[in-house]
């Protein structure tokens, strides 16, 4: 071995024990990972590891005669540890596709021909035939040397082919992370079977380690998404579900009145109340961001309710001019209650709330502003959560902002910005 070739080497070891040794904190301290995958990965990531570190010792001690039977058994180990990778592989794919290895026929043959290889390779330091090392402890292929690693490209080529036929029941970010392991690996099986090339071998492994971090990674960035997004959609729900019992109590209570009083206003009422719960309900099953216009169609429905209770105590000004964007359900119309409900005084002067929209740098701009009491952030009563959990939907999912403001002359100014471009 070269100079050149030996200083390679080392840093190929350095840099893949490196990357294994990232692999396997990750898979053990990552939270988001199955327990299966966890057991998975970081027994896959040891066994490479201790693949690279029985490596090390025969670059160094390859010239020593002396220590010939430590590099035997450092070898040994060294084609071991890489041919344990491929019956697991065979085990992760059934995993992935929902079978059971102890049923598949894929899984007995791809056992069979790694036990045909463990037995070449057991019998190989008693016979040159496979391999041999020399007296200044070189290593040498000997006749039959490709029909040991005939055995591991054809698992590889087994796993391969199964992979590529049940492609479509694999998520298509993990299909091709097990194709940057597969592939190489594969390639550098087949021509090592005709020529020495023990560092492509390596890349491969390295390839390999790379692809299943990428795997970890993606299965945890996936479940950190989920998780927020089912978070979000339950803080949604709960919103919809926690409406103030006295709203709905009210409101039918004044339907029923109106219905001697003035029975088309009490139609008006029952189809604005309807209107309100229906948009409330649905949005329960919205994931993604709405149009503007139907938050605003819900938010006109429940303060058309609110104002047939409160007769002159409350007015509404709408100047929305701008309402080409998407942005979470369930922004607008709690914000809006959130206002009546803090600002509405029995004995102080009518509520007057403005909804008002605005297309600006930043991108598109909500604000209701209100002539109420004002808001103390300090208070932790439900509506205030309510804005809280509005504020952590906004930026989950479109990385909008919510902040409240003092209003001049009193009451509160709440501001919704949407980033431009992102709907």
């Amino acid at each position: 071995m070269n100079d050149w070739m030996l200083q390679l080497a080392f840093f190929m070891c350095g840099a893949m024990t490196l990357l294994m040794a990232l692999g396997l904190m990750v898979a053990v301290a990552m939270p988001g990972i199955d327990r299966w995958s966890k057991r998975f990965f970081t027994i896959l990531f040891i066994l490479l590891l201790v693949d690279i570190l029985a490596y090390v010792p025969e670059l160094i001690l390859y010239k020593n005669p002396v220590l010939h039977p430590v590099i035997q058994i450092a070898a040994f180990v060294e084609s071991l540890m890489p041919s344990a990778l491929m019956p697991m592989l065979t085990v992760y794919l059934l995993h992935c596709w929902g079978e059971s290895w102890r049923e598949s026929r894929l899984f007995r043959w791809v056992m069979a021909l790694w036990c045909i290889y463990f037995i070449m390779l057991a019998v190989s330091p008693f016979t040159p035939i496979f391999y041999y090392y020399t007296s200044e402890n070189e290593f040498e292929r000997g006749d039959w040397y490709p029909v040991t690693i005939a055995p591991l490209a054809a698992i590889m080529i087994l796993n391969l082919r199964a992979m590529i036929h049940k492609r479509s029941r694999l998520p298509k970010k993990l299909y091709y992370a097990l194709l940057l392991y597969l592939l190489p690996l594969t390639i550098a099986l087949i021509v090592h079977m005709f020529y020495s090339v023990y560092l492509l071998i390596y890349i491969g492994i390295a390839l390999c380690a790379f692809s299943m971090l990428g795997i970890i990674l993606l299965d945890e960035t996936e479940e950190n998404l989920r998780q927020q997004r089912e978070i979000a959609r339950q803080r949604a729900s709960i919103t919809v579900l926690q409406m103030r019992p006295h709203f709905i109590y009210n409101t039918m209570t004044s339907i029923y009145y109106l219905c001697d009083q003035d029975p088309k206003k009490a139609q008006q009422v029952t189809l604005d109340f309807t209107s309100y719960l229906r948009k409330n309900f649905t949005a329960i099953a919205r994931e993604d961001p709405i149009p503007f216009s139907e938050e605003l169609e819900h938010t006109r429905a429940y303060l058309a309710v609110e104002q047939a209770q409160f007769e002159d105590r409350l007015f509404v000004e709408y100047d929305t001019p701008h309402t080409h964007f998407r942005l979470p359900p369930l922004t607008l119309q709690p914000i809006v209650e959130n206002a009546v409900k803090h600002g509405m005084d029995p004995d102080g002067e009518p509520l007057r709330i403005a909804i008002r929209t605005r297309e600006t740098e930043e991108g598109s701009q909500i604000t209701v502003e209100d002539n109420g009491g004002g808001f103390d952030p300090r208070e932790n009563d439900g509506s205030h959560i309510a804005l809280a959990n509005i504020r952590e939907r906004l930026k989950m999912m479109c990385r909008g902002k919510l902040d409240i403001l003092p209003r001049k002359g009193g009451g509160t100014a709440v501001k919704v910005t949407i980033p431009a471009g992102r709907y």
